[in-house]
């Protein structure tokens, strides 16, 4: 949890806020006091809500938790997109995650607030209250996209049933299997782990995506995010790997302000970074080496070292596709899933 809205509605709310912000400095927080800011006074709590909703990490409500739910009831958008909502009573005594327990990270948030506090967390969530494996909050911890998060049900209803879930994983499998979990029993749900999206190894498929995949980029100065797209997806298809694996984006620091570089990572909300020419020469392999590409930016090739290297000396599983005045390639990291 990185952002974090703090509202209260009462004195002893807001200084409860005050103290609960000061415990937790290493989270941006933001704090809302309703009863004593005047530039608040006039406005709408549903409007607070709406924004929060969509540009936060968490917002813990301080007080009734009947107010919660009303103000944020209208803008549910999703299990995968909802933040975290909690509500902590004014008294500082319980913690209560109302939404987005695991793959928003409530319920985890609402066990640290508690220990902050010295208060009780109130997790309603099956799982956690039977001990049984959580799939959703396993998933977040291991950086693992969730593709279709309404199947998540189904795997957590069978644990919960005393069931055997299935694992179906196109990557090595490490450590002890969780309690109802099996590589090879028969089994009517589980999760598939890779990057085939379309595999349906059980009859409710859960798909986790490891997002290990990185991109490398190269263009001409002023090539537009329509184009960028266009062969970053071409590239991606090569590879066999969906835009959900996709980790970040990685170039030459010339590009460090190419426009369309830049809308396109926003557009996908993916991290963009960039190397030195003396930093991607470094990186080690066979590439597609160009004597125009050297000359220009001081690289052989940018695309592909730019992948190799943000991909931490992955494997190239594809190399430059080049169109338009652009270039990509796609690597991937060493990963196995561990438990």
């Amino acid at each position: 949890m990185t952002h974090l809205k703090i509202v209260s509605f009462t004195d002893r709310g807001a200084a409860l806020g005050k103290r609960l912000a000061a415990l937790l400095p290493d989270v941006l927080t933001e704090r809302y006091d309703r009863a004593g800011d005047p530039s608040l006074r006039q406005t709408f709590l549903s409007r607070f809500a709406q924004q929060a909703m969509v540009d936060s990490g968490g917002i813990v409500f301080i007080g009734a938790a009947g107010i919660a739910v009303r103000a944020v009831a209208p803008y549910l958008a999703g299990k995968s997109l909802d933040p975290a909502v909690l509500v902590v009573d004014e008294g500082g005594r319980f913690v209560i995650p109302l939404l987005s327990g695991h793959l928003g990270g409530a319920n985890a948030l609402a066990e640290r607030i508690a220990a902050l506090l010295g208060a009780v967390p109130v997790v309603t969530t099956a799982t956690d209250g039977r001990g049984a494996f959580a799939v959703d909050t396993w998933a977040k911890e291991k950086g693992l996209a969730v593709y279709d998060p309404e199947n998540i049900k189904w795997i957590s209803a069978a644990l919960l049933r005393g069931e055997t879930v299935g694992l179906a994983s196109a990557f090595p499998v490490e450590g002890r299997l969780p309690r109802g979990v099996s590589l090879s029993g028969p089994a009517q749900c589980g999760f598939a782990i890779g990057f085939d999206l379309a595999a349906k190894p059980f009859l409710h498929t859960l798909h986790l995506v490891p997002r290990i995949v990185h991109l490398g980029v190269g263009c001409r100065r002023g090539v537009d995010r329509a184009r960028i797209e266009a062969v970053c997806a071409e590239a991606l298809r090569a590879a066999g790997a969906p835009l959900l694996a996709v980790a970040g984006v990685y170039s030459v620091d010339r590009k460090r302000d190419e426009a369309g570089l830049l809308h396109f990572c926003d557009a996908q909300g993916l991290p963009f970074t960039v190397y030195t020419a003396a930093q991607l020469s470094a990186v080690s392999g066979t590439f597609s080496a160009s004597a125009f590409v050297k000359e220009t930016v001081g690289a052989d090739n940018v695309c592909e070292r730019a992948a190799v290297k943000g991909a931490g000396g992955g494997a190239l599983i594809c190399r430059k596709t080049a169109r338009d005045g652009v270039t990509a390639a796609v690597a991937v990291s060493d990963w196995r899933v561990s438990f």
